[in-house]
């Protein structure tokens, strides 16, 4: 008795083309997602500090456009606004200086910029303050020196991303998916 395999090869060929231009199309959208992700912050996300920073530093893999960040620093309350003066880059690094803080307790930074790429990233980071600074004792709110920072209209007309930044990658996974499945469908169909 002989077993004729040439049905199964004659499938096999074609199924592992399909699988080859699946993996290939899900490597080459490798490169048109990336965009600028932040890398670290001075203070670092997280961190607890007994001395109030004197500026916010936050480090992107790529330099972003220049001229398009916002930079906030809201306190514990919630409404106060610390940062001072508009942020400044240089190269991967964006920063703003910050007012002399109050009590102590947990600090949001909040961020926005645009990628070299063009999309905006956006995301928030915090850090602890662990003893009050010196605002806390002045009577008059950091906030009234150094008036809160606004977006400008385009930057609050543009969707906010998540925190990741880019575009999400879950989408081309499925039409890669769905084009091997066909491709493998379309191969069983001939041969039945």
């Amino acid at each position: 008795m002989t077993i004729n395999h040439a049905p199964r090869r004659a499938f096999l060929r074609p199924a592992l083309v399909a699988v080859l231009v699946g993996l290939l199309t899900l490597l080459g959208t490798g490169p048109a997602l990336a965009h600028d992700v932040l890398e670290g912050s001075d203070p670092a996300d997280g961190a607890q500090v007994a001395a109030a920073p004197s500026r916010i530093t936050l480090t992107f893999g790529e330099a972003p456009t220049a001229g398009t960040a916002t930079i906030t620093v809201v306190g514990p309350d919630g409404t106060t606004h610390y940062e001072s003066g508009a942020p400044t880059s240089e190269g991967e690094k964006i920063s703003v200086g910050v007012g002399p803080l109050g009590a102590a307790g947990r600090y949001e930074v909040g961020y926005r910029v645009v990628s070299s790429d063009g999309h905006p990233i956006s995301g928030a980071l915090s850090f602890t303050l662990t003893t009050p600074g010196p605002a806390a004792a002045s009577a008059t709110p950091a906030a009234a020196a150094a008036p809160p920072v606004t977006p400008s209209p385009a930057a609050s007309a543009a969707p906010a991303p998540d925190e990741g930044g880019g575009f999400p990658a879950w989408p081309f996974v499925v039409l890669a998916v769905v084009v091997v499945i066909g491709a493998v469908a379309m191969v069983l169909r001939r041969r039945a």
